[in-house]
């Protein structure tokens, strides 16, 4: 039989002290980061990271036992890799459903398992709760999916050699284009984990409302110009490396210039958060209900 219970947060005292905010941050920021990382939530998100580095090790090792010869169509292969496994399989599979596991249950985890009051009856304000589980989060995610673009370039320019890496990385664009792509990265932890945070916050099952999302990320290119830019992907894909068509099927549009795409996402990410220390500050824990 569930047992509700209700709590009020125990508000420290009025005003702005940013030093006390700041070490209870980190104190909940260490808490989080080694549950995130430690706890049995995490394997799935281990093994969902690894998926895209599995796949590009065993394109190079068929390349490099006499497959496809990715050494002489070196553009082609970088746009297979934009395409096919950032795009497609990184950005908008591995990060897309990996921030949802990991921010969705950073407060709905915490109500399943009937954790969440102990920090409501901490004398710490909602907003720095959701500042050091929001940030626990993005360390996380970042952590593991920028390794995941790293592990995956590494095996797509493995397949290359190493002389004409070398060349390429150092004497070209190579090593901008691969901190290009670990930017698109950590940007899309910053977007994808604001929203999936306020989801979880709002939906008692936010499994739906993120399929939503998810629809809604990958027919962009199918959308009118105005409504293609209400999308994080839009963003993602106007910061990308290598230029590529979405199909005969997509909307024409412009790629947004990274000055206006970059802080873009930053005040949708701020407008989130706000909206979630407004969610939190309401929020009645209701373990009956669950």
């Amino acid at each position: 039989m569930g047992v509700a219970v209700e709590t009020q947060a125990v508000e420290p005292v009025a005003g702005h002290d940013w030093s006390l905010w700041m070490r209870q941050i980190r104190a909940i920021l260490r808490i989080e980061v080694r549950k995130n990382f430690w706890g049995r939530r995490a394997i799935l998100i281990y093994l969902l990271a690894a998926i895209p580095v599995f796949l590009t090790f065993l394109l190079s090792v068929v390349d490099s036992q006499g497959g496809a010869d990715i050494r002489m169509v070196w553009t082609s292969a970088q746009t297979a890799f934009a395409v096919v496994i950032y795009r497609s399989v990184i950005l908008q599979t591995i990060v897309y459903f990996g921030c949802a596991w990991i921010f969705m249950n950073l407060f709905r985890g915490e109500v399943v398992d009937k954790s969440l009051h102990y920090y409501f009856l901490c004398a710490v304000r909602r907003e720095v709760l959701v500042a050091g589980k929001y940030i626990s989060g993005l360390v996380v995610s970042v952590v593991l999916f920028t390794m995941t673009t790293v592990g995956s370039l590494f095996f797509l320019y493995y397949a290359r050699g190493y002389p004409a890496n070398v060349d390429y990385l150092f004497d070209g664009p190579g090593l901008k284009q691969c901190l290009t792509y670990v930017g698109i990265t950590i940007l899309a932890c910053v977007g994808y984990g604001a929203v999936f945070m306020v989801i979880g916050l709002f939906f008692r099952n936010p499994i739906i409302p993120a399929l939503l999302a998810y629809g809604w990320e990958w027919v962009n290119f199918l959308l009118p110009p105005l409504l293609k830019k209400i999308s994080i992907i839009h963003y993602l894909h106007s910061l990308s490396p290598i230029p590529v068509s979405e199909g005969p099927l997509a909307t024409v549009v412009d790629p947004t210039p990274a000055w206006i795409s970059v802080p873009s996402m930053l005040i949708f990410t701020v407008v989130v958060l706000i909206l979630a220390s407004v969610r939190i500050r309401r929020l009645e824990i209701r373990y009956g209900a669950e």
